[in-house]
């Protein structure tokens, strides 16, 4: 009996399972009792238009271990592949088949790159190519049923039908683990794709390499170009047990060949080089053997990614990384304590805490060491450095709830952006960056808020200076995107930039941020000249249409225009009826322009009802029905804070109305539940603040405009040793309006409320009505 007994016991399974229970375990006396990851539905967006991932990733992490569920080309007989934009995260929810499992993802984003290193568990005859959705069988993926697909941060589970295989996958900061599990078998593969990619076309890949240097460790790194136009990343891929054969096969055809045709390189040779390259590694799998494989991210080196992967997971415990990821993510959700109406709305809300949560990415090795925006190497100096900066959607509330509960975090984002600048040829901040790129998207210079509040909401620890020289230089930057047309005439003439009352409107906001910072740096003349050119959208106001309007370089106001259309009006993503509204630090002289509190607010409660004809927004691929309100489209952006403006107007009820209705409407527990993409966090930051019952209109102010709380209490750890705790008071669903506001004790006498205020700790209580 003692024999047999331990003869289980060395069976790779119980093992693995004493590790996990021992390691649970030693959790149990010093971390929360509460898994918030319980509360999480990472398939809350993988439909249709959030362009989010299910895979495991840890907060902030560099790797995202995620499925990919077709090879779509971004490129078709030579016109833009509009089917491509389905799959900005690799990933959708419907699809019946896996290609493969990808170490990086954009979570939620509206253009795409990134899919690198897919890995696919394969069983039989090996086949190279993908194989397509409608006959996986002529490839390498797999058909799967959606009841075998299970996830929570920091895992994913699906079982493959070829096979069938069992694949998990969880992940550290810096590196992916796999699992797979094969029947027994003699012709076990795995396949390395280093041709795949997200928004993929034939000449992306710049160059592939990988090294064999043994039977269980391989090395290498991609190059590509596309939304990042040089972007380089090393890997590090280690097997549990070593593989019996191995090759590849390459897809490009290269002139010269040098001296290598003294080889056979096909099989078993340990050096691959090219531009389209597929790899595989044959094993014999004994039963209830799992498969393992650790795999590493760097910027830097392959030794980097080696070094990363020897720091995270030293270890084969598979169930240990698993339970070190839902304790990140338990420590990190954990900073927003909810109750909730109902069970629906509490898997809402942690869900969006953890989209927030996903990006930006820590971007440098376990010693320090990033590729900067100079494409040299560089060590980060008392700050983590940072990238994925979607700034255009992320100044608005993400990078402001970051300054709430990851104020350490954001700190180093200013940091991450300010040695961007250092590094740039232009010199500018970023706009929308990543992976040591500059991707130029979208419009605006949306750092600069970014800067400025958390100078403001004193998050900030450097030099002051120093952040708003790079600021000011950004804002002077005469070649970029009209902005030499933007300081000579006070407005971007249309003719001469596109989007040019888009861009007006949000340089002129960021030039009131400008302002703020350099007052907070005690230079008036600057505060001044910015404070003059914050004014600048008055100038594309149109008094007899009552619309923001493009307008020419002759100063006169373009003869075509329709309030209503989505494309070609002078706005990027948007309409007159949602753009128009965007003086975020001056809402009292826009409501004055259009003609006083209440003619303002019956345009406000016109918006809402109003109806936007398909023939407006069939340009737009960023606007859909799923996010239209009436008129308004929540579902992007430009209009995120329009709900807030009858705060202003002297209606707060109206902005507790349409806050609550946003929220129960267009965020649901489904995977179809984002109304349109999360974009890096954005998305779900709207409702985090709205659901605790407030929202930074005005990210460079210090000023919060109150809503109509959702939730029924709240304790949020504010990072600074102090709890706020927001409690309500006969709440319910039908209870929207709110009868008064008390912090700490204190009736607050307007809808608003100061960061200071509630950065001191303490209770607000809310009562409804």
């Amino acid at each position: 009996m003692k024999k047999y007994l331990w003869g289980l016991l060395k069976s790779t399974l119980i093992k693995e399972t004493v590790c996990i229970l021992i390691y649970i375990f030693s959790f149990i006396s010093v971390k929360s009792q509460t898994n918030f990851t319980g509360y999480v539905n990472p398939f809350i967006g993988t439909k249709k238009m959030g362009h989010t991932f299910p895979g495991a990733c840890v907060p902030f992490g560099m790797v995202q271990l995620s499925p990919d569920t077709d090879t779509i080309s971004y490129w078709d007989n030579g016109h833009y592949n509009k089917e491509v934009y389905e799959y900005c995260a690799g990933y959708q929810y419907d699809d019946p088949t896996i290609v493969g499992f990808s170490h990086s993802h954009f979570s939620g984003t509206g253009h795409s790159d990134l899919g690198d290193f897919l890995i696919m568990p394969t069983l039989g005859e090996l086949q190279l190519n993908p194989g397509t959705a409608d006959h996986p069988e002529q490839g390498y993926r797999s058909a799967y049923q959606k009841s075998t697909e299970t996830a929570e941060p920091g895992y994913y589970a699906v079982r493959l039908d070829e096979g069938p295989i069992t694949c998990t996958l969880t992940a550290s900061e810096r590196v992916g683990f796999h699992q797979y599990s094969f029947p027994e078998t003699e012709d076990a593969h795995i396949i390395l794709d280093l041709i795949h990619g997200i928004y993929n076309y034939d000449d992306k890949n710049v160059w592939t390499f990988a090294r064999v240097e043994n039977d269980t460790l391989v090395t290498g790194y991609r190059q590509t170009t596309g939304w990042a136009r040089t972007r380089t990343v090393y890997f590090a891929m280690v097997f549990s047990k070593p593989f019996k054969s191995y090759g590849h096969k390459k897809y490009d055809q290269s002139v010269y060949r040098g001296f290598y045709r003294k080889f056979s390189e096909e099989e078993n040779f340990p050096e691959m080089a090219g531009r389209k390259i597929r790899a595989y590694f044959d094993f014999r799998i004994e039963e209830h053997e799992p498969l393992k494989i650790k795999f590493a991210l760097s910027a830097i080196s392959t030794e980097g990614a080696m070094k990363n992967l020897q720091a995270e997971i030293p270890h084969w415990s598979f169930g240990r990384t698993r339970e070190e990821a839902r304790e990140k993510w338990n420590a990190e959700l954990s900073k927003i304590r909810v109750e909730t109406l109902s069970p629906d709305d509490k898997v809402v809300f942690y869900t969006a805490l953890y989209h927030a949560f996903i990006s930006p990415v820590v971007y440098e090795d376990v010693d320090g060491r990033y590729r900067g925006l100079d494409q040299n190497i560089h060590a980060s100096d008392g700050f983590t450095n940072y990238t994925i900066f979607s700034l255009w959607d992320t100044y608005r509330a993400l990078h402001p709830l970051f300054n709430l509960v990851q104020p350490r975090r954001n700190n180093d984002m200013v940091h991450s952006m300010l040695a961007h600048f250092d590094q740039s040829v232009h010199p500018m901040l970023p706009v929308w960056s990543h992976y040591s790129n500059e991707n130029w998207c979208m419009i605006g210079y949306h750092s600069v808020p970014v800067i400025a509040d958390a100078v403001i909401k004193g998050v900030f620890s450097g030099d002051i200076q120093r952040a708003l020289n790079a600021c000011v230089s950004t804002a002077g930057y005469g070649p970029y995107d009209g902005l030499q047309y933007y300081m000579d005439l006070g407005y971007v003439p249309e003719e001469r930039s596109s989007s040019s009352v888009s861009k007006t409107l949000e340089y002129a906001y960021d030039d009131w941020t400008i302002a703020q910072l350099a007052q907070k740096a005690g230079d008036p003349e600057l505060y001044e000249r910015f404070m003059k050119r914050s004014r600048n959208y008055t100038n594309v106001f149109d008094p007899v249409s009552g619309f923001m309007r493009p307008r020419i370089s002759d100063g006169t106001f373009r003869e075509e225009f329709n309030p209503l259309d989505t494309h070609g009006q002078g706005f990027i993503e948007g309409n007159a009826w949602n753009y128009g509204m965007y003086v975020p630090h001056d809402p009292e002289a826009l409501i004055a322009m259009m003609g006083g509190n209440e003619r303002f607010t019956a345009i406000l409660d016109s918006l809402f009802v109003l109806q936007l004809a398909d023939e407006y927004i069939g340009a737009n691929e960023d606007i859909t029905r799923d996010g239209i309100i009436g008129g308004y489209v929540h579902g992007n952006e430009p209009g995120h804070h329009i709900p807030y403006l009858y705060n202003w107007a002297g209606h707060p009820e109206k902005t507790q109305e349409r806050v609550r209705m946003i929220c129960s409407t267009m965020y649901v527990n489904a995977p179809d539940g984002l109304c349109g993409n999360d974009d890096c966090g954005q998305m779900s930051a709207w409702y985090i603040f709205s659901a605790l019952g407030f929202y930074p209109v005005c990210p460079g102010s210090d000023l919060y405009a109150l809503g109509s709380p959702l939730v029924t209490s709240a304790v949020m750890d504010l990072g600074n040793g102090k709890t706020l705790t927001i409690k309500t008071e006969n709440q319910s669903l039908e209870h929207v309006h709110v009868k008064e506001v008390l912090l700490n004790g204190m009736l607050l006498e307007t809808p608003f409320v100061k960061h200071s205020d509630l950065t001191g700790g303490g209770e607000m209580v809310i009562e409804m009505k």
